[in-house]
């Protein structure tokens, strides 16, 4: 089931908020919980099982840290810990391709497993992680509860794609929260807003992507290329974002605070700043957990450098079982480690306006590694790209541009904050007409996106959100 369809919209969701808002206090976790996991086994009955078996075990092991004092006792659970969420993400993530490496560099051929992947598996697994790790550091309190604490990991706004939640950022509300009409109100104008991203702006745009991977390099010409990977780079931002905006606004509706995930990526002036406004929540997960713990920047340049490789090589990892997603990491690391040793400096002497060229020109060959799986087809797009390919133009990408002008137009407009600060500058304004049109833009806007996202659903073909296959 995805927040994109007519079963969630019509059906599941209205029926879950009906039964949520009349169960009184303590009762709507049992509700919540009840309805995660039927939206959860819709699509995976099987693998409700192991979502349970991954809670279970990280409650008890939540409980055990508890109680013992000696710290090297208490390292060994923790160990016990990530070793099991490590495990079981491996074997359902990565068997087959770690057998597939094994067959190509052996010449042997052991049979694959051929097993689906869990959905969400990479996203409850860090949460089920950061919880023992905070209990481990004193940062959150042993849950007691294992109805709250199975809340908090099958929780399904952010279930399926995020953010990633840490634990001590709900604790408090899962025992204690509200839901008044003002929170139910900007959740509902939050979770409009990234449904219409995902539909009227990920899934119009998709199409052209669709179109253009499915040609061969050798005979697109330089424009199509650019034109194809800018259409991929507006699809993924819309789809993971619009996503992340309906589970925030979800989480409000239902009287939590989910962690902001993008903060409008696309005007970066470097690829630092890059990643500090794309899924922010994973990049928080592995500073926390991962780079700091290592030695961060504390420990000399060299050993900083290593550690932004160490983390972008698992960022890439998480992201998939392929090579192409390896190099994606490392490509970022490259990009990364130039800007801290020299060239970040180097760019903050140029205007802004360059800065944010060189970054989008770094993420969208980022963005072929990304979304191609073969070497051959990365190297051949990233060749036309380069204008290697032999032509620079041809009538079909200028076709292609014309055709989807409009909905680029929308689309850069979209991934600026320029809209919002419209709103916020009439929000501000002390003249009535424009505080009248602030108001009456706030309800009908949000209100003509949901109809009109409404009315391409139903129109459209089955689209689950990019992100869940990660």
């Amino acid at each position: 089931m995805v927040f994109s369809s007519v079963v969630f919209l019509f059906r599941f969701l209205p029926l879950l908020f009906i039964v949520y808002y009349l169960v009184p206090g303590r009762g709507k976790n049992l509700v919540l919980l009840l309805g995660s996991l039927f939206f959860y086994a819709w699509g995976e009955p099987v693998y409700v099982l192991l979502m349970l078996f991954s809670t279970v075990s990280d409650y008890i092991h939540g409980r055990l840290l508890g109680r013992i004092r000696g710290k090297r006792a208490a390292k060994g659970i923790l160990a016990s810990s990530v070793l099991i969420n490590l495990a079981v993400l491996c074997f359902f993530k990565y068997a087959d391709f770690l057998i597939q490496t094994f067959n190509t560099v052996t010449g042997m051929s052991v049979p694959l497993l051929a097993l689906p992947l869990p959905i969400g598996i990479s996203f409850y697994t860090f949460q089920t992680m950061s919880y023992t790790i905070d209990v481990y550091r004193g940062e959150a309190k042993v849950q007691k509860n294992l109805l709250d604490f199975g809340v908090y990991v099958a929780m399904f706004p952010q279930l399926i794609a995020g953010p990633i939640v840490k634990y001590r950022d709900v604790e408090a509300r899962l025992h204690n929260r509200k839901a008044d009409v003002e929170n139910i109100s900007d959740g509902m104008k939050r979770f409009c807003f990234g449904l219409a991203k995902k539909v009227l702006l990920a899934n119009n745009i998709g199409e052209l992507w669709v179109l253009v991977s499915e040609m061969n390099p050798g005979e697109m010409s330089a424009l199509t290329a650019w034109v194809g990977i800018f259409a991929y780079a507006f699809q993924i931002y819309f789809d993971f974002s619009g996503y992340s905006d309906m589970a925030i606004g979800l989480g409000e509706m239902l009287g939590f605070r989910f962690p902001e995930n993008f903060r409008y990526p696309y005007i970066s002036a470097s690829v630092t700043e890059f990643w500090r406004r794309w899924h922010i929540s994973l990049g928080s997960w592995f500073r926390e957990y991962v780079y700091i713990p290592l030695g961060g920047n504390r420990k000399g340049r060299l050993r900083q450098l290593l550690n932004i490789l160490i983390v972008w090589t698992l960022t890439g990892i998480w992201h998939g079982a392929g090579w192409n997603f390896l190099l994606w990491g490392l490509w970022f690391a490259f990009a990364l480690v130039l800007e801290k040793l020299f060239f970040g400096k180097i760019l903050s002497w140029l205007p802004k306006a360059v800065g944010i060229v060189y970054t989008m020109l770094v993420v969208l060959v980022g963005w072929v590694l990304f979304a191609l799986e073969s070497p051959g087809r990365i190297l051949g797009y990233l060749r036309v790209m380069a204008g290697m390919g032999g032509r620079l133009a041809d009538a079909e990408g200028f076709y292609l541009g014309r055709q989807y002008g409009v909905l680029f137009l929308i689309a850069v407009l979209a991934a600026t904050p320029l809209f919002g600060r419209a709103a916020e500058g009439l929000r501000k304004s002390r003249t009535g007409p424009a505080i009248a049109l602030y108001r009456f833009g706030e309800k009908v806007i949000p209100a003509a996106l949901l109809l009109l996202a409404i009315a391409g659903i139903v129109d459209a073909s089955y689209n689950p959100f990019l992100y869940f296959r990660f």
